[in-house]
């Protein structure tokens, strides 16, 4: 072949590793594993460059612990279900399993071509039976162990689409797809005890040594370990009121109590009371978010009832039911501190409620025109505290209030966790069935797993709102397991966060009649490598982890794998220019790229550009991988998403950039074919070549193995450079160019299996052992010196590294460019730095 023809060779070499099973993950006893993992993507319809990236950064890994000598496992699948699918089957009129699956063969069909060393044998869907029935599996085990309970709690509820929406779902206080007001209402829900193992989830952070700084610090605030203070006010007419705070310093500045809508006691007064009752109604409207009740308005309802302050009995505190406030979190019940709090002088300044300092920055207790928040590590002066007039930090304050109150007796000190448990029912078809019935005479029972799978029926319709579950009684009705009586069958779906939580276990053993297998969960676990989107840097990863342990516990996992995941990398994205026009009332239309050239539609009309913003169906500024390929072929694509950034930041895709990358590769092609003609004799250059070599390998492996990609491929750049120009001989030229082929192969693999076999290279260079370096090749006999005089450079030296520096002088000196500057002149002093510069000042 005299050109380099990618779409002519990528076929090939793909059938090639296919035909030899080169990526089929293999447990043997006589080599180390290597599991390396890219988060499993959404079966959407299409991918975009952006996956591209994703997944070629771990083909790289993949590839090389491969040539290291490793069994790798490197597993694809799809995380299959969710609302997309049954809005698009409303949509259409068709069916959420129709629409998913057909995706998911365009998404492979798109994917195949770019050579990524994934193990298809070990594909799966998470909608698939054959998996959700073992996840029903698990949550039968859950279940008897204690870590899955059912209670009652207040959930967004669109009252169109008569389901249950996820926090995601409220936009504004609105349903995300009807657009109706969201209400807050208490249904009765399926929960995993994940706060049970708040302190273990927070304190197992600090051994992630290979996650990111920023992830571990998300995961941790997410967890929100603090210390307050629980104690009750003592109502005017009996009772109490119990509250939890983490700010017990500003105790002395408090002006209200705040109860929730569902708190008993609004409750009580909800059910006596009309105008309760409508205020009621009226705040349990809109999201249960706390950004979405930050940015709601406030409102408020004075019950007429007052509570005592602990420290003062004539100090009476109006009781105040408020719609910011949720049972889900603390107690139901707070105590305002608007000085303090801008949530609480937002809402004390609507209804007139004393702002009372607690804390300045200067000592003085000045009217205040918004709160003053400092940090709990700032130091401010105490003029309401509990500690006298004195200057404190935040986190001193709270120990001292502690302290004072519980030394007087008002409530103790408690350390509490804003994690949650995790509510995981949802009032949908498309999701994996909760493998529970209830039964008038046996309550709650758990199916018998000799019955899973508990399969979606597919005889189902959308044309009415609500769960399609909910009324098809030939799915619904069914027997009790435990007494046989007539019983139904849940009709709530699991949450899909489920579904992605424990897909890195089952790809140990993705055929298997149960959740794992130990001796193959043993061998592969841990995940060594993960990659993915700092937008799951949170909930993902966290239920993931919690999942680990609670299949610990339930003998699914080993011990080790309650940290499932050794190495986390989050990717950057990769971005691409807007182009959209206008259409008549003034609204954007929007453009793919290839509908674009030199800035104009093929109807000649003018686009307007946006900077370049990550790639999104909606705004059609994706670049669709088999377009590239198409043009260019899959290695260029790979290539040019690892080389034009670091691995963490951001890449722009650009055509001009793309052009770059397959000419770059054209040229290898064409060095190695010029290489290949060549006769095996020696060279005056040999040398340095294989110096060059060794250099390159050394400087390739140090990239790949700390993802500095880029900064592999810089090296493989330069090293390219200094093949074309060697002076070396036949011999040395083809195994410096079999190296190049093999060093470039994680990135490239088509491009390099086909130099490797042209070059005369064994076997497949997939299966080929890495190149190493040697270490007496790596040390440098000489070095390159600048040489200035008056602080201007006027030449260089090569010498020897160890030359004495006299000698190093008199080479400097000897230089006509020096001689030139010097103009006859002589030097009043020579600085010779060894290994670095020489200086000559005039």
């Amino acid at each position: 072949m005299s050109r380099y023809a990618a779409n002519e060779i990528e076929a090939k070499w793909q059938a090639a590793w296919e035909e030899a099973g080169v990526f089929r993950a293999t447990r043997t006893a006589d080599k180390p594993k290597y599991y390396v993992l890219e988060m499993f993507p959404y079966p959407s319809g299409r991918i975009h460059m952006g996956h591209v990236r994703n997944y070629t950064m771990g083909d790289v890994i993949a590839r090389y612990k491969l040539a290291i000598g490793h069994n790798v496992l490197h597993p694809m699948g799809w995380d299959a279900f969710g609302m997309p699918a049954e809005n698009a089957a409303m949509a259409s009129g068709g069916h959420p399993k129709d629409w998913t699956y057909q995706n998911i063969e365009d998404m492979k069909a798109q994917m195949k071509p770019m050579g990524w060393s994934l193990d298809w044998t070990r594909e799966f869907a998470t909608c698939d039976p054959e998996y959700y029935g073992q996840q029903q599996a698990l949550f039968i085990d859950f279940l008897d162990k204690g870590l899955v309970y059912r209670k009652n709690a207040v959930v967004n509820w669109d009252p169109v689409d008569m389901t249950v929406l996820a926090n995601e779902q409220v936009i504004d206080g609105k349903g995300w797809r009807s657009g109706a007001d969201v209400e807050r209402r208490e249904l009765t829900q399926w929960f995993f005890k994940i706060s049970d193992f708040s302190e273990e989830l927070l304190s197992a952070i600090d051994g992630l040594d290979n996650w990111p700084a920023k992830v571990k610090l998300m995961q941790a605030n997410w967890i929100g370990k603090s210390r307050g203070l629980q104690f009750s006010f003592s109502r005017t007419d009996g009772g109490e009121i119990e509250v939890y705070t983490t700010r017990p310093d500003t105790l002395m500045g408090a002006s209200f109590v705040g109860i929730s809508p569902d708190h008993p006691l609004a409750k009580e007064l909800e059910a006596q009371r009309a105008d309760v009752a409508e205020f009621c109604a009226k705040a349990r409207k809109g999201g249960t978010t706390e950004e979405a009740l930050e940015k709601a308005e406030k409102l408020g309802f004075d019950t007429g009832l007052t509570c005592k302050h602990p420290f003062d009995d004539s100090w009476e505190l109006p009781v105040y039911i408020a719609n910011f406030i949720l049972m889900d979190y603390g107690t139901g019940a707070i105590f305002g501190c608007p000085a303090h709090d801008q949530r609480d002088f937002d809402f004390a300044t609507k209804y007139d409620l004393p702002i009372i300092p607690v804390f300045s920055a200067d000592g003085t207790d000045a009217e205040l025109s918004e709160a003053y928040v400092p940090t709990k590590a700032e130091k401010v002066h105490y003029v309401r505290g509990f500690a006298g007039d004195s200057q404190q930090t935040g986190e001193q304050a709270v120990n001292a209030a502690i302290d004072h109150c519980e030394a007087n007796g008002v409530g103790t000190g408690v350390t509490k966790f804003r994690l949650r448990d995790w509510g995981l029912s949802r009032q949908r078809y498309w999701g994996c069935p909760i493998p529970v019935v209830h039964c008038e005479s046996c309550g709650v029972v758990p199916e018998k797993k000799e019955n899973l799978p508990i399969a979606l029926p597919d005889d189902v319709s959308f044309d009415i709102p609500g769960n399609p579950l909910d009324r098809h009684p030939t799915w619904r009705d069914c027997a009790c397991p435990s007494c046989g009586k007539p019983a139904r069958r849940e009709t709530d779906t699991m949450d899909t966060f489920v579904d992605s939580s424990w897909y890195y276990a089952r790809f140990t053993a993705p055929r298997a009649t149960t959740p794992t297998v130990a001796e193959e969960a043993e061998y592969w676990m841990n995940v060594d490598q993960y990659i993915g989107g700092i937008e799951h840097a949170i909930l993902h990863l966290l239920y993931s982890r919690f999942f680990a342990r609670a299949m610990e516990i339930c003998g699914h996992l080993p011990e080790k794998a309650i940290e499932p995941f050794d190495a986390l990398f989050t990717q950057g994205m990769v971005t691409h220019e807007i182009y959209q026009t206008r259409d008549a009332s003034g609204r954007p239309v929007y453009h793919l790229p290839e509908e674009v050239t030199d800035g104009k539609l093929a109807n000649g009309t003018e686009v307007e550009i946006i900077p370049s913003a990550k790639m999104s169906k909606s705004k059609k500024n994706v670049v669709d991988p088999v377009n590239i390929i198409a043009e260019f072929g899959a290695d260029t694509a790979r290539w040019f998403v690892l080389s034009d950034s670091p691995p963490e930041r951001d890449v722009e895709w650009t055509a001009s950039g793309a052009e770059a990358t397959a000419k770059h590769l054209a040229r290898v092609w064409r060095i190695a074919n010029d290489i290949a003609t060549m006769d095996d004799a020696s060279g005056d250059g040999d040398q340095d070549l294989f110096r060059a070599m060794h250099k390159a390998i050394d400087d390739v492996t140090k990239g790949v193995e700390s993802f500095g990609f880029n900064a592999a491929i810089a090296k493989l750049y330069a090293f390219t450079n200094m093949l074309a120009k060697s002076k070396a001989g036949g011999a040395a030229k083809k195994a410096a160019a079999r190296t190049l082929a093999q060093l470039m192969s994680p990135m490239t693999p088509h491009l390099s299996e086909e130099l490797w076999a042209l070059l005369g290279g064994e076997g497949l260079v997939a299966t080929a052992p890495w190149p190493v370096a040697d270490p007496a090749m790596l040390v440098e006999d000489t070095v390159t010196l600048p040489v200035q005089v008056n602080g201007k450079r006027r030449a260089e030296i090569t010498v020897a590294k160890d030359m004495p520096k006299e000698e190093v002088e008199k080479l400097a000196l000897s230089l006509e460019a020096v001689q030139r500057a010097l103009d006859g002149a002589t030097p009043k002093k020579v600085i010779v730095v060894p290994g670095r510069i020489v200086n000559l000042v005039i």
